[in-house]
């Protein structure tokens, strides 16, 4: 196995930041992924106050990412100060700032037909995109990270996010990925595992609906001899060969799986390989779903 990666000197804070239909939501998952605290959609004025119930307990979290936007209750020009007060509590606060192209996010809220959170004022869209921008100019100012996701899709961006944050120090972060073959392999994927010569939940009409994700669907998977081979030399293999690569320059591997709709078997796999990894001392570990997430 690689070098056991150190925690943190002090507790880490991360507040994510940016435009609506930046990719916010993506970024918090993969803090989570990594074993942050997560928060989404936080009160400006009460992140002091959040931090020091935080820290109160005895299991207090070493890690943990909360999301101010737009949305937020109070002046955003005063987190600035807020961010001062928790660093004198001893976490060590960053702020990621992600924003994207006007036009990149009128596209984005075309395309999902999500409706804009400041639409409510009664805005166009338009108008709705240039009022975040202006209101989110304090925090971008003092953005410890900047990431424009204009031309970055849901991958790459996590990629991002792992390389920023995945790593204390010197050691490969993993991220196990799901997909369906009928919409492409992943161009950036580093193993590709087919999983289609597997038993296939989907012709059972009780686990149709359902995801590798379920219980229902792992005991059925679980169940399967094909599935214990399978899985036994994906295991054999990766635990060979990916110590190898903690040795060079690269700061992650992915590991894709795919099946035909995405749903069943890839999601299992990419989930069970994940724990395998976790559980044999990885310490930076991610899943992403691309047909669920």
């Amino acid at each position: 196995m690689s070098e056991a990666t150190q925690q943190p000197a002090v507790p880490a804070l991360v507040v994510v930041s940016g435009m609506s239909g930046s990719g916010k939501s993506g970024a918090l998952h993969t803090l989570e992924d990594l074993g942050y605290y997560c928060v989404d959609n936080l009160p400006a004025e009460l992140l002091p106050e959040f931090v020091r119930r935080m820290r109160a307990g005895d299991s207090a979290p070493e890690k943990v990412a909360v999301v101010i936007d737009a949305r937020s209750l109070g002046d955003l020009s005063d987190v600035p100060a807020m961010l001062s007060q928790v660093g004198a509590m001893g976490l060590n606060p960053r702020l990621l700032f992600l924003e994207a192209r006007s036009e990149v996010v009128l596209r984005r809220y075309a395309d999902t037909r999500r409706r804009h959170p400041l639409s409510h004022l009664g805005l166009s869209l338009a108008d709705a995109i240039l009022l975040d921008r202006q209101a989110l100019r304090p925090l971008r100012q003092i953005a410890d990270i900047l990431i424009d996701t204009s031309e970055l899709n849901v991958h790459q961006m996590r990629r991002r996010i792992l390389s920023e944050f995945g790593l204390e120090s010197a050691g490969l972060a993993l991220l196990f990925e799901s997909f369906a073959y009928r919409h492409g392999v992943p161009g950036d994927a580093d193993f590709v595992f087919d999983a289609r010569v597997l038993p296939n939940p989907h012709w059972d009409a009780r686990l149709r609906p359902l995801s590798g994700r379920d219980p229902e669907v792992r005991d059925y998977l679980d169940a399967q001899p094909e599935v214990a081979t399978y899985v036994a030399q994906v295991q054999a293999f990766l635990d060979t060969w990916l110590p190898k690569l903690s040795t060079d320059t690269r700061s992650y591997v992915t590991v894709a799986f795919g099946c035909s709709g995405g749903r069943h078997r890839s999601v299992y796999l990419a989930e069970r390989l994940a724990r395998h990894s976790r559980e044999h001392g990885w310490r930076e570990v991610a899943t992403h779903h691309r047909e669920l997430d």
